[in-house]
């Protein structure tokens, strides 16, 4: 059996990284030779995570089919998120938590997708269908995940589900899920250690909407006015990545952790299509969302609707 190279979507978040580690566990235990990497360096929560339960972060890699024919895809399975040469590979199993799209493969594969939170909470799931036992380290890692996620619970993206596996999940890593959701969230949101470039790219990622390319980033903050504040720069750097990349629009996301509520900042045209979606008006190129928080639940969705309508 070749090796096979598991992995999550392009600029990791702590899911993507978390899932592609666990998912290699259950692999392995199944009897396949894999190894989890990454298409990226982890950020400021996942550093934290990764350091609190003493696990080492994956290798990043940029291409892959210089290594292997066949790869496993986490939290993720639109091709402009993945690797850049993901057509010169075979996608063998996919585990997903979002929507379908820009995805195809020449041969038949294993996919497991559910409108859950957290893609680790799909491979709960799949442990315990197994029964296989998760080690407790793992599933400090797994929990991790799943508080990132969905904000401790606090998302509309959250599901029994989630919740269930956050009781398991910390029962076996012994973990009071409250003061660590917490502290791991703040840890994620020191902005000041990072240029305008870095907050825009922290956490974004790239949608095709009816013909035209989206990118929406996110920025997880305990004070929006951290990220107001610095409105100029992140705007210039949006548009510097628009002309580089091709981009027709360009959404950041400011959200508070602490109380769920966000700003957009946007950039591109066309302008109208986000205030149609979010039945806003912008002023200076922003807007608020309150009680918007999730980007796959309250962003994708209704853009997506608006610029197909």
């Amino acid at each position: 059996m070749s090796k096979s190279l598991v992995f999550g979507h392009q600029n990791p978040d702590t899911d993507a990284i978390v899932a592609a580690k666990a998912f290699a566990y259950f692999q392995t235990q199944k009897g396949y030779d894999v190894e989890a990497v990454a298409l990226g360096e982890p950020n400021m929560e996942t550093t934290y995570v990764l350091n609190h339960f003493d696990e080492p972060a994956p290798r990043v890699v940029k291409t892959v089919a210089n290594e292997v024919d066949n790869v496993m895809l986490v939290d993720h399975n639109e091709a402009q998120q993945s690797v850049s040469d993901l057509d010169k590979v075979q996608v063998s199993f996919v585990v997903d938590h979002h929507r379908i799209a820009n995805f195809e493969t020449t041969s038949p594969l294993y996919y497991r997708a559910e409108p859950v939170g957290c893609t680790s909470t799909i491979l709960t799931e799949m442990f315990n269908e197994e029964k296989m036992e998760i080690p407790a380290k793992l599933a400090g890692l797994m929990l991790s995940a799943i508080i990132s996620d969905t904000l401790l619970l606090q998302s509309p993206t959250t599901t029994d589900t989630d919740r269930e596996a956050v009781r398991m999940l910390a029962e076996i890593a012994d973990i009071d899920v409250q003061s660590y959701g917490i502290a791991m969230l703040k840890a994620g949101t020191n902005l000041a250690a990072k240029s305008d470039k870095e907050l825009i790219d922290g956490d974004a990622k790239s949608f095709d909407m009816a013909g035209k390319s989206v990118r929406i980033g996110q920025i997880n903050t305990v004070d929006l006015a951290d990220v107001l504040d610095r409105q100029a720069g992140l705007e210039k750097e949006m548009q510097a990545e628009m002309a580089a990349d091709g981009y027709d629009l360009f959404i950041t996301l400011a959200t508070n952790v602490l109380n769920s509520d966000s700003e957009l900042i946007v950039a591109g045209e066309p302008k109208s299509v986000v205030e149609k979606a979010f039945n806003t008006k912008l002023d200076n190129n922003r807007a608020s969302l309150p009680g918007v928080v999730s980007r796959k639940k309250q962003v994708v969705p209704p853009l997506t609707a608006a610029f197909e309508a």
